[in-house]
Formats: structure tokens, C-alpha cells, sequence
């Protein structure tokens, strides 16, 4: 990799499209790609194309397109040329687009045909995405003389997130933010130029924006797309052709595709019954996922929600390359991970060089407390909105993650779970809802859950895999809501497994399927929320096997 003279994306875009000349860059599975070099070449054009049509540097320019080629050039050539890009997440419905257009204050949107109906009558003007690599005559242009230099705290993009928790916040990021932290995630995996990186999340996001697009960039691997969503039937012939060393995943990915295929197989043998040969078979069915996912991967990133504990286990056992981090959208993301050689189950492993971690008003016995950032990457504040941003830090500078969490001795970080969804018992104990959504989420029955508190105990919604609620439909006419025995067979299966003052009290059915975000967190704010306080155990509860 080539040394950087500033963190800034006109630098990434400049250097890289010298360095790494004729190399691929970026394309769809199954294409030839399109070369660092004309990348360079590409975002230029737009840039002279934004500046004579009259824009100005520091205006916004929103980017609404699915992934592909042209999306990595509309942000450079964007960002590189001093513009202000306004990334939109594709889930995003025409309401919420055109409030984000108007509170970011855009001119201009690179929109593709494909999601163009989703603008309102009231949006910028429009520019299709699908031109920015067609051949238009002529030399092309010097990326070197097209971008002039931008200062590294100059406003770079504006990023809505989605969220769980209510209504969107335009994070302001920095050139230095996003370059920093691309640059510093080389202390943990590092690319190489024959490296391929098969690209799968929201490139609107920040996690695969700037872990899985700039990263790459930076460093010179290849990057491909996908024309279609990445369903299972389009991902294995994907990974098949790409053979990716690389891929960045949320959980239910890897969740969904040990549950329905590894679980199964390995329970039809015997032998995995017992522990002296649970790990073997384990590392067999891992060799086997390792060639379905292609047989090259090195490095397969798992972000953006907590990885259930069975699943994880298995990954460890099975000796595949999967690694944890842990980050949010106003650190740009990534604050904390660690290579797949230096994996620790539950943990997201030490904070990432450069970045300082710290535990706030840590409980006297268990040391878990809020975790709170500081370091080149953390945004300096929302968008239009000083309360926020002032309630985002403490009077020292430090940013408030709203996550829980506590460090062991080797400096490992162990998130326990939002601040904000915890629940507390009635006799002072912390209840984390994501500690037991994870157990019921590896029921064979359970596809998906929401755990809250009710005010007279702790209470779940259970989203049911299509085979249960097809054998309750068969037993009870279409009843669904009187499917009592199934869930309370849930239930006592589940809470021997969890602290008394954290058991169950009580679940019902989440008939469709719970409404997310990009990364697969679950909108918490659409559902129950924790009211109140939950109630001290009974007698009843006391005693029972934790």
C-alpha cells in the first residue's frame, strides 16, 4: 500500500488510481470489472459534470442507488471533489427519502432507475447513476488535476441511519473519520492486491461502506457486486466464480445457514452427542462450509448485531476464519475487533489501535458499565441538531456509545447489550433482552424474537419458522393465537437456562415477520417496549437449575 499525505477521500482516489493502474477494482460477479485507473477516470468525469452544472464545493449531493460500479464512482466523485455526499440506505420509503433530501439540504441525487419512483415530486435534480461508466469520448481526465486538495476535517458525507430506536440522525463524517478508520483496520486484517472482496451489504452504510469498500480501495484488491439480492440461490454460484478471501456479513447470514443446513446434518450423527468428538465433526463441517463459501475465504467479518452463542461456538470449533467487530455509525464505524487468528468467543476482542475505550461508572461487581470512545474516527456531531450532539459526549470529550459492556484482563471487550433496552429487575439485577433473544432464536421453532418488559415480568414476541406454523395450522384450523402449548413448551425449554430474576414470564406470537434495519437489528421502537420494572422472582422460581 502506497503512504498517504492526508486522510482524505481525494487522496485515497488519486493514489489509488495510481498505484494500482490497471488492476480490477470494482464490477459485478460475473463481469470483467472495471479498473482502478478508470475509476479514477470515472469519478473525475462526475466531478466536472457536478462543477458545470453550477454545484459548488460543500454542497450535498445524495446518493440513492443499490449496489454496484457506479456507486463507489458517484462517491468519489462526490466526496474527492469537496462536495458533500448524503449516502441513502435503499430501505428507505419516498416519505423518509425526501424528509432526509430536505434536512440534508441536497441540490443534486445520483439516483438508479431501478429506485427513481421513490422520489417525491419535491427532490433535487436527478441524475442516473447507470451513465457513470458509459464511455463518452474523448481523454480522460487526470483524477491529480481534477481534485484539488481538501482539508482532512472538511465535511465529507452525511449518513441517516436507519436505526432501532425512532426517528433518523444525519451523522456528520469527516475525511478523516472515514479514511482513518479504513487505514487504522489494516492493524487488523490487511489486503493484498490479489485479494477479492465479495461485496453483500448496503454500500449506504457505513460497516461495508467503510470496512468493505474503502478498506479494499486502499489497498488494491478487487470488489464485486451482486445484480441481485443476495438470496442463497444467487450467493453460492456468487462465491463459487469469485472465490472471495473476503466478505463482510451480518449475523443472521451465517445464523440462517448453519440452522438450516450444518445443525441438522451434524445432530444425524451420533457421535456428535458426545463431546470427544463434537469438535472433530465440527471442523469436518467446517472444511465443507469453507468450499461452499468458495474455499478461499481468509477473513469473513461479522458486524452489526450480536452473533447468537451456538453459532459462534460452532464457527470456533469449526476453525473458520470468522471474525467480530463492533463499531457504530458515529465512530465510522469500527472501534474494536480482532484478527481470526485472535478470536475470544463472546468477546469483539481489544479496541482497535489508535481508538481508546473506557468503561463509565463501571458496576462494583461485574465491571460492566457504558462504553465510551474516543479517537480519529468518532464524528463530531449530528447534523443540524446541537442538543444531540451535546448528549452524545460527556463534559471530557468522550463519545457515549449507549452500549453496555466490560473488559477482561487482556483488554478483550464483551458487549452485554443497549443501554437503552435493558431491563431492570425489581431487586437491582440487569436483564440483557439480546442475551435471551439469543437462546430463543436457536429454538428449532423460533425464527426471530423481541424481548421486553411488560410490567409484571419479562415477555417475548416469537416469530415462528414456516415449518411450526404450518404443523399449528394442521392442528388447529388456522388458529394461531391459540398455539399456548407450543409456546409455553418454549418457554420451560428455555428459562432453566437463565437466571431466576430473568426468566420468562410469558410469550406470544409475532404473526409477521419483525420489521429491520440494513444491518438486521430488529426496530425496537415499533414494538413493546420496557415500561417497567420486573418484578422480584417467586418462590416458584427460586432454586431452579440456572
Amino acid at each position: 500500500m502506497y503512504r498517504l499525505s492526508s486522510f482524505t477521500l481525494r487522496e485515497v482516489i488519486v493514489n489509488s488510481a495510481a498505484h494500482y493502474g490497471d488492476k480490477p477494482a470494482v464490477g459485478f460477479v460475473g463481469g470483467e470489472g472495471t479498473s482502478y485507473r478508470a475509476l479514477g477516470a470515472a469519478a473525475a468525469k462526475l466531478a466536472i459534470t457536478l462543477r458545470e452544472r453550477g454545484y459548488q464545493a460543500g454542497d450535498r449531493i445524495a446518493l440513492l442507488s443499490e449496489n454496484r460500479p457506479e456507486w463507489v464512482v458517484a462517491y468519489f466523485g462526490i466526496t474527492a471533489a469537496g462536495f458533500v455526499g448524503v449516502p441513502i440506505l435503499t430501505d428507505f420509503g419516498t416519505e423518509q427519502i425526501a424528509n432526509i433530501l430536505a434536512h440534508s439540504e441536497a441540490k443534486a441525487i445520483i439516483v438508479s432507475e431501478k429506485l427513481r419512483a421513490k422520489l417525491g415530486p419535491a427532490s433535487p435534480t436527478a441524475l442516473a447513476i447507470e451513465d457513470l461508466l458509459v464511455p463518452h469520448g474523448g481523454p480522460d481526465p487526470d483524477p491529480a488535476s481534477v481534485f484539488t486538495p481538501v482539508g482532512e476535517s472538511s465535511l465529507a458525507v452525511i449518513l441517516y441511519t436507519s436505526g432501532t430506536t425512532g426517528n433518523s440522525k444525519g451523522v456528520v463524517m469527516t475525511h478523516k473519520n472515514l479514511v482513518w478508520d479504513a487505514w487504522a483496520t489494516r492493524t487488523i486484517i490487511k489486503q493484498h492486491r490479489n485479494d477479492r472482496v465479495l461485496s453483500i451489504l448496503p454500500l449506504a452504510h457505513a460497516y461495508e461502506c467503510t470496512i468493505g469498500m474503502l478498506g479494499p480501495i486502499l489497498q488494491g484488491p478487487s470488489i464485486w457486486y451482486l445484480d441481485r439480492p443476495p438470496v442463497a440461490s444467487v450467493l453460492i454460484p456468487a462465491m463459487e466464480a469469485i472465490r472471495p478471501t473476503i466478505m463482510l456479513t451480518v449475523p443472521i447470514i451465517i445464523e440462517k445457514t448453519y440452522r438450516a443446513s450444518v445443525k441438522p446434518s451434524l445432530e444425524k450423527v451420533a457421535l456428535y452427542k458426545h463431546p470427544l468428538f463434537r469438535k472433530l465433526l465440527c471442523r469436518m463441517a467446517g472444511k465443507k462450509l469453507m468450499r461452499k463459501f468458495g474455499g478461499k475465504l481468509r477473513f469473513f467479518g461479522i458486524g452489526g448485531a450480536a452473533l447468537a452463542a451456538d453459532v459462534e461456538q460452532f464457527l470456533k470449533d469449526a476453525k473458520f476464519p470468522y471474525a467480530i467487530g463492533y463499531g457504530l455509525t458515529e465512530t465510522a464505524p469500527l472501534l474494536a475487533g480482532s484478527h481470526p487468528s485472535k478470536t475470544v468467543l463472546r468477546s469483539t476482542g481489544p479496541a482497535m489501535k489508535g481508538v481508546d475505550l473506557r468503561i463509565a461508572d463501571p458496576d462494583p461487581h461485574t465491571n460492566e458499565g457504558e462504553i465510551q470512545a474516543k479517537g480519529p474516527n468518532v464524528m463530531p456531531g449530528y447534523y443540524k441538531d446541537p442538543v444531540r450532539t451535546a448528549e452524545a459526549f460527556t463534559p471530557d470529550g468522550w463519545f457515549k456509545t449507549g452500549d453496555l459492556g466490560y473488559f477482561d484482563t487482556l483488554g478483550n471487550l464483551y458487549i452485554r447489550g443497549r443501554s437503552k433496552t435493558m431491563i431492570l429487575s425489581a431487586t437491582g439485577e440487569n436483564i440483557y433482552p439480546e442475551e435471551i433473544e439469543s437462546l430463543l432464536n436457536a429454538h428449532h421453532y423460533v425464527a426471530d424474537s423481541l424481548v421486553y418488559g411488560d410490567g409484571n415480568g419479562v415477555a417475548a414476541l416469537v416469530h415462528l419458522k414456516p415449518e411450526a406454523i404450518e404443523t399449528l395450522e394442521a392442528a388447529m384450523a388456522d388458529q394461531l393465537d391459540d398455539a399456548g402449548e407450543l409456546l409455553e413448551a418454549i418457554r420451560k425449554e428455555i428459562n432453566p437456562r437463565l437466571a431466576a430474576f430473568s426468566r420468562i414470564g410469558k410469550i406470544q406470537i409475532q404473526k409477521e415477520p419483525f420489521e429491520k434495519t440494513p444491518n438486521q437489528k430488529i426496530k425496537r421502537f415499533l414494538y413493546p417496549s420496557k415500561s417497567a420494572k420486573v418484578p422480584p422472582e417467586t418462590a416458584q422460581d427460586r432454586g431452579r437449575t440456572v
